[in-house]
Formats: structure tokens, sequence, C-alpha cells
């Protein structure tokens, strides 16, 4: 098995989330509190909280996702899991990929994460950005509307497998899309329950300022190649990496092209999905049917893809 190590982002968090595996494995908790150390937040106790109210606030979601995702890939190692031939993250899942490959240091990227929620938060006032995912339309059907709307922003920006894609931006051009798309066919347009339009134009005095945390963190060559989100490829420089990071903020998330090239340029004929949930793996399965999908959530999830790993 030649697979790529993927990491989900915000959206997979839920109240429980790899509990299982922190009962059976130290590994997990001892990455939070690493994490938590770090920002001077208890994250372990907002997965574990009677309600999700904390959890899903951006300025927590992020480190927290950013914590899970890395808490796994630590397991993964300690339990000898093979290594892989690239990695990629979606959205903030980036991140986890880049701690993972030894490009930053993990205690410099949970300090980045804290201060990437926090700018995106600020950056549009609540209520006044909104996210939708559409079903069913052609990538250039979706582009062409968003573009007709001439009131606001409105863009495509999370290219997630064949026939789902993600809109964001100002909530009347949204919701202006939204009508457009769905009398051009779509079979459905879902609101998504997030506070903040990601990864759309609206979102580039964040990229600024986030920026000048990016060029004083130390980027390293690290251990194995990451496809960054902006252009569905790897960067040899450390400034290279550290501008599309930046970008990450303002450009779309181009996740079909980074699958497809995990397989075509990295060589991987399976991807393991490391972090809560299984968002990935069905994203995957739409993008490339013929290459071999497992997520890593719970014991069983991780003896399924270790099997994998060593037959």
């Amino acid at each position: 098995m030649q697979f790529a190590a993927v990491f989900p982002g915000q959206g997979s968090q839920s109240i429980g989330m790899l509990g299982e595996l922190a009962t059976e494995y130290s590994e997990i908790k001892a990455t939070f509190e690493e994490a938590s150390d770090a920002i001077g937040k208890d994250l372990w106790s907002m997965t574990t909280a009677d309600d999700a109210t904390e959890l899903n606030k951006t300025e927590n979601t992020q480190p927290v996702m950013l914590a899970a995702g890395v808490s796994v890939w630590n397991l993964w190692l300690k339990v000898g899991g093979c290594a892989p031939v690239g990695m990629a993250g979606h959205s903030l899942g980036e991140y986890s990929a880049l701690v993972a490959a030894g490009v930053i240091d993990f205690k410099d990227a949970m300090q980045l994460v804290a201060k990437r929620s926090s700018l995106m938060q600020q950056a549009v006032p609540a209520g006044e950005g909104a996210m939708a995912a559409i079903l069913g339309l052609e990538d250039d059907q979706i582009v062409e509307i968003c573009s007709s709307i001439k009131e606001g922003v409105v863009e495509a920006v999370n290219f997630n497998s064949p026939g789902q894609v993600v809109i964001a931006g100002n909530t009347s051009s949204v919701d202006a899309a939204i009508e457009k798309l769905s009398e051009a066919g779509a079979k459905r347009a879902i609101k998504l329950p997030v506070s903040v339009p990601s990864h759309c134009s609206l979102m580039k005095d964040a990229a600024t300022q986030l920026s000048e945390s990016l060029l004083t963190t130390n980027f390293n060559n690290g251990e194995f190649e990451v496809l960054q989100n902006v252009e569905a490829i790897s960067y040899a420089s450390a400034a290279d990496k550290q501008s599309a990071q930046a970008k990450q903020l303002y450009k779309p998330v181009l996740w079909t092209d980074t699958i497809n090239n995990l397989n075509k340029v990295q060589g991987a004929d399976t991807i393991i999905e490391f972090g809560p949930g299984k968002v990935l793996f069905g994203l995957n399965r739409r993008i490339n049917r013929a290459l071999g999908s497992f997520y890593i959530s719970d014991p069983a999830s991780l003896d399924k893809a270790l099997e994998a790993c060593n037959s």
C-alpha cells in the first residue's frame, strides 16, 4: 500500500470525538494537553462538554481540530503505522498535515491557528457572512452564476468533489446565488451552520495580518511532501509554503485536484483520513473510487488501517 495521509478541517468536530481512542491510548490526551498549554485553553474539555456551544465557536473549533488531527497521527506513529508518500489537509486540516510532516512545530502551529481563527472571526461581523453547499451542478456553472451576482461578494470556495461545491460571501449575496443556482438545476443548496465565510475575498485583510505571523514562524523542509490547498501542489521553499498558507484564507480549497494529485503525482493508491468523523473519506470516494479509502477515528478503524498498512 502506498498511502497519503489527509486531515479534516472545521466541521468534523463533535462532542465525544476520539473518546474511544483516548480511553485506549494515552497519545490522544497527551497531544491535547500539549495543545492546550500552547494557547492557554482546555481543549479536551470542550470535546467532553454537555453541549457543543463552545466547541463550535470558530476560535475554539480550529485549535481543537488541529490537536485532533495531530493526536491521531502521533498515535499512528506510536503503533507502528507505515509512512505516507504525501500529505494534505482540507482547509484548517492543512495545519495538521504541516505539523505531521515536520514542516511546522506543533506549538507554533497551535499559536498560528489561534491567531487565524481570531482574525477570521473578526473579519466579517456576525450575521453578515455565510456559506452554502451546492450539490448537482458543474463547477463552471457555479462559478459563472456566482460571478453574475453584482451586489456584494459570493464566490465558489471549496471544490470538494465532483458535484459538490461550497460557496461563500456576504449573506445576502449567498442567498441570491442560492436562488439562481436552484433555478439552474442544483439538486440541493444547503446553508452551512458557520459564522465565517471562509476562503473568499472577504478574508483578504485577515490573510494580510496572518502573513505577518507566518513570516516569523519557522517552516522546515519536512519529512513528507504536503500538497497545499491553493494550487494542490507542494512547495519547495519556506517562503512559498508561508505564502500559500496566507492565500489559503481567501483562495478556494482545490480538494478534488489535491486528491487526484496525491494519486497521480505522489503515487498514492490509498488515502487515510486522520481525525474525527469521516467527511473526507466520503469526499475522497466520490473523487476517485479506484483509490483505497480508510479513516481513523476509533480503535476499530485504526485496526483496519493498520491491517491494510501491513498487508
